[in-house]
Formats: C-alpha cells, sequence, structure tokens
C-alpha cells in the first residue's frame, strides 16, 4: 500500500508527500492518502507480516515509509494481556490491556516518533524537534540519541519531574516554556516556518499519526485476526484514536479482518475534556479549554482531531466520557491491583472510563472489549502518592509478630 500523497482531511485538496501539515486552500489537516491494494491476496498480506521483524515495521506495507531506518530503537509489538481479574470486578466477560509500557520510553509515543523520524531523515532533516507534554519529550530524545541527531525539546516549564529527567538524560536540548500546552505548541508552530527542523507533531504530523496505526494493527493480530467488540483509548489531541479507528478500516477493506469496527471509546480528563463536553453536548465542535488536571499527558485544551474524534466515536456507536482526578487516581490503583500494571495518569483516565461504561452497561455479555494503556506509572508517582502506605517494624521477629496486618495472611 504506498503512499501516494498527503490529503486535506476536510477539502480533500492533495500535495506532495513532504513535511507539510495544513492545507493552503482551507487550512484543514493534511493526512497521508495510499494506493489501494486492489488484488493483493490477504493471505500473502498476513505472510508478510507474520514473517517482518518483532516491532512495528512488520507493518511497514502500510505505513509512509519507504523502508525502516537501520539502527532504529526496537519499538512496538507490546503486550496484550488477558485481565480476568479486572473484567470480573467490572462485570466485563473479556477484556484486555494493550500495555504500551513496554516500548523504548514506556509510552506509545515510540510508534509515532519512530515513524515521524524514518520519514524525516528521508527527507534530509538534521534536527529533530517536538512540543510536548512528557512522553513525546523522552520518545524523541532517545529515538534521536539512537539515530545519531540532535533534539530539542520543548515542554511546559512545571511538567513532572521524571519525565524532564528522562528526555534530558538522552542529551536532547529541553526548553522549558512558561505556559501550558498549547501555549508550547503555538510557538513550535511558528518555529517550525523559521529553522530548517523535523518538528515531528508539526511538520512531520501527517507521518507522525501514521504511527497510531501500529497499536490497532497488533491489537488485531494478537486477537488472532479479529477485531475487538470495544475499545478504550485515552484522547488528547484526538489523533491516537483516529488513526486506530483508520487501521482497523483499513485491514478490513483488504480483507485481512472482518466485522464492524469496534465501538470506539475515548476517555479525557474531567479538567480538560473538551471532546467529552462536544460528545456530551451534541456538538460536532470543540471549544478550548484550559487545562486543570493531574493527567497532564492529556492536557490539550483545543485537540487538533478532536471534531474527528466525535464524528468517530458517534459513528461507531461509542462514547467519548470524562474522569475527575480523584477517579483517575483510583483507576490507577485499580489496574495495578489486578493487573499487576502500574499505569500514569492517562492510563488512570482510561480504566475510570472503562470503569464508566461498564457501570451503565456498555459492554453486552460475551462482548470482547480491549483498554489502552499508553504509558508507564514510574513517569507520574507523585499523583498517587498519597495512596501509598507502607508499615514500618523494628528490625526484630517480635516487632513484625507484634504489627497488625489487617487483611493479609501469612
Amino acid at each position: 500500500m504506498p503512499p501516494k500523497s498527503l490529503k486535506c482531511k476536510e477539502c480533500q485538496e492533495e500535495y506532495p508527500l513532504e513535511a507539510i501539515y495544513a492545507c493552503s486552500r482551507c487550512f484543514g489537516p493534511l493526512e497521508v492518502s495510499y494506493e489501494p491494494l486492489d488484488g493483493r491476496d490477504p493471505a500473502e498480506l498476513k505472510r508478510r507480516i507474520q514473517a517482518g521483524p518483532n516491532t512495528l515495521w512488520r507493518y511497514a506495507d502500510f505505513l509512509p515509509v519507504q523502508r525502516p531506518p537501520e539502527g532504529a530503537l526496537p519499538t512496538g509489538m507490546t503486550p496484550l494481556i488477558r485481565a480476568d481479574r479486572l473484567g470480573k470486578e467490572l462485570g466485563i466477560d473479556e477484556l484486555w490491556i494493550k500495555s504500551e509500557t513496554a516500548n523504548p520510553t514506556h509510552s506509545f509515543k515510540d510508534r509515532v516518533v519512530a515513524v515521524a523520524m524514518a520519514r524525516g531523515l528521508e527527507l534530509g532533516f538534521k534536527t529533530f524537534a517536538c512540543a510536548s507534554t512528557g512522553n513525546l519529550a523522552n520518545a524523541v530524545a532517545a529515538h534521536a540519541a539512537a539515530a545519531g541527531v540532535p533534539a530539542w525539546v520543548f515542554i511546559p516549564a512545571d511538567l513532572e519531574r521524571e519525565k524532564i529527567t528522562a528526555t534530558a538524560i538522552h542529551g536532547a536540548r529541553v526548553i522549558g516554556v512558561k505556559g501550558n500546552y498549547d501555549q508550547v505548541n503555538r510557538m513550535c508552530s511558528e518555529l517550525a516556518h523559521e529553522r530548517d527542523w523535523a518538528f515531528v507533531n508539526v511538520n512531520l504530523r501527517p507521518y507522525y499519526a501514521e504511527g497510531s496505526k501500529t497499536l490497532a494493527y497488533e491489537i488485531a493480530e494478537q486477537l488472532d485476526w479479529r477485531l475487538p467488540n470495544h475499545l478504550v483509548a485515552p484522547v488528547a489531541s484526538g489523533s491516537l484514536h483516529t488513526r486506530m479507528g483508520k487501521a482497523f478500516d483499513e485491514w478490513r477493506d483488504c480483507g485481512l479482518v472482518s466485522g464492524p469496527l469496534p465501538a470506539m471509546h475515548g476517555a479525557q480528563a474531567a479538567g480538560c475534556a473538551p471532546v467529552a463536553n462536544a460528545f456530551e453536548e451534541g456538538a460536532d465542535f470543540c471549544r478550548p479549554v484550559k487545562p486543570d488536571t493531574i493527567a497532564r499527558s492529556l492536557a490539550i485544551g483545543d485537540p487538533a482531531d478532536g471534531p474527528f474524534a466525535l464524528e468517530l466515536a458517534r459513528r461507531t456507536g461509542g462514547a467519548i466520557e470524562s474522569a475527575t482526578d480523584d477517579e483517575i487516581r483510583e483507576g490507577i490503583s485499580l489496574l495495578a491491583k489486578t493487573t499487576g500494571v502500574f499505569t500514569e495518569t492517562a492510563g488512570g483516565v482510561t480504566i475510570a472510563v472503562l470503569k464508566k461504561l461498564a457501570e451503565r452497561g456498555a459492554f453486552g455479555p460475551g462482548e470482547s472489549v480491549v483498554a489502552t494503556i499508553t504509558g508507564d506509572g514510574l513517569k507520574t508517582p507523585d499523583a498517587i502518592s498519597d495512596l501509598i502506605h507502607i508499615d514500618e517494624v523494628e528490625p526484630t521477629v517480635e516487632a513484625f509478630e507484634n504489627l497488625e496486618l489487617v487483611g493479609v495472611s501469612a
């Protein structure tokens, strides 16, 4: 399925496969358009995938890159975990957790950076950059280090210290901007016009967004080439949510999977929920909000793909819901105690919304549900520090035996 052009999602105007991201005619977002796979045998496509590397590059036939770069960090093929204990807790018959914590920098952002950097190198860029709420910063810094190219990372100055450390250690130049993510992003959009740099989520955004598709490809392959009935994913810009829907459609079109699209459910933090608000109001557009939430990786008050996320959720019978900070913390704890997966705040949002959907009967008997956990809890430990308690004793057996271990058996 070779890439053909960039196409405007609004007016369908086509552009060459270069470092551009907005339509000059209507200012709509651009996405990669591919040549059709008419006449390709699905069995042959499946064999090509299964014979590929144990990384996202096994799906190279569906990505806008001529060839995977040499020496790239091994990204993708993260575990899909059957979560029976959590499913029983929530009343879900078949529940799976797609854990992106196993990627090189422990979030799904490794996927989008892997594809954007590969395309950027093909286009001849020598310096890479991004605007980030943390996870993308980690990924750009690490993948640039592996590729031997310099990186500049622009973040809100009050970002979690753990994410700043995990970025700077790779040698990237980290710029803390005194403002929220939307202000950082506007600044980077201006810089992208002034400097010959590859801003992965600005001038390389059409290619960057395609990396999210690989998450959906993996889910379908790991479910033995079938689609789940429901998928729950966090919504920040809306790009992950919409590209996963696009990926499922691509595989249905070429015969790799069959059946209807999953009901696509989106999860937002109540302190930054422009898409969830619009869904509840029945609106087709998202009113920008000022973020105020512990889920900083989702704190995008003016989401670029918000309207498309709304359309996808409604078209598939899904929903976009929000969760409070307390519900987010509870979601983090619930996931860890029932599955052994420790998630950052974005995953807490996903589990909190999963719980709400289950409680209102969104999932029918026997239906399969996949919840995507997009980042590691070690990135945001302060969010749940108040939930943590340890018992201290003197270094003697007698002191231990005198300790009341409520609810714990020897």
